[in-house]
């Protein structure tokens, strides 16, 4: 009886916040949602100017499921930023964003930034004095307020770092093995045909 309880207890689904704005580097969007979406976490792909067509860096369309704006309110168990220069830039300018980042890593919840997203990190002035990664142009910028390293993912404490499209798979994974744990970052890896 006791066995049959505890084995049928609902278990409590993560929750992720990806940010899309025009610009946003499309593979370390696309690839990082899929990839938590395969382990189970429900992603939220949210649009900074509303829920209509981003085009992203590349000239890719990505539908957002909602408008930022209307999930502004939500605690979410991860917050994450995708690259792409002028994507970054809109995140780095948007007060909306910084307070969803500072709440949620306040909250000591994840927060997550690839590529260029990292300079909104910067920009909004949260975690300064922690290990942190970015695409390598963007090291002077963030070494003075950082402490940079350049390993392809990078996490210090709740604060998850990575460099590019090339290290999003990486990226994800790291996302994943904090929300769910290494067996199930691990459980992703040959299904996805991924070579580490």
């Amino acid at each position: 009886m006791i066995k049959r309880f505890f084995s049928t207890r609902p278990t409590m689904v993560k929750k992720a916040l990806v940010f899309l704005a025009e610009g946003a580097e499309e593979m370390e969007t696309v690839i990082t949602v899929d990839t938590l979406r395969r382990a189970g976490v429900e992603v939220t792909l949210a649009g900074l100017a509303g829920d209509q067509q981003v085009i992203c860096s590349r000239n890719v369309k990505i539908n957002p499921d909602v408008a930022l704006d209307s999930v502004k309110s939500d605690n979410f168990d991860a917050v994450i930023l995708p690259g792409g220069l002028k994507g970054a830039e809109a995140c780095a300018l948007s007060p909306l964003v910084g307070e969803i980042l500072h709440r949620h890593y306040e909250g000591s919840k994840l927060v997550a930034a690839i590529c260029a997203g990292p300079t909104a990190l910067f920009a909004h002035r949260l975690a300064f004095g922690k290990r942190i990664t970015s695409y390598p142009a963007f090291k002077e910028k963030l070494g003075a307020n950082y402490v940079y390293n350049e390993d392809r993912v990078v996490q210090d404490g709740n604060l998850v770092t990575s460099q590019g499209p090339g290290t999003s798979f990486e990226f994800a994974l790291k996302i994943v093995e904090y929300l769910e744990g290494a067996q199930k970052a691990q459980s992703l890896i040959e299904p996805m045909r991924l070579k580490f």
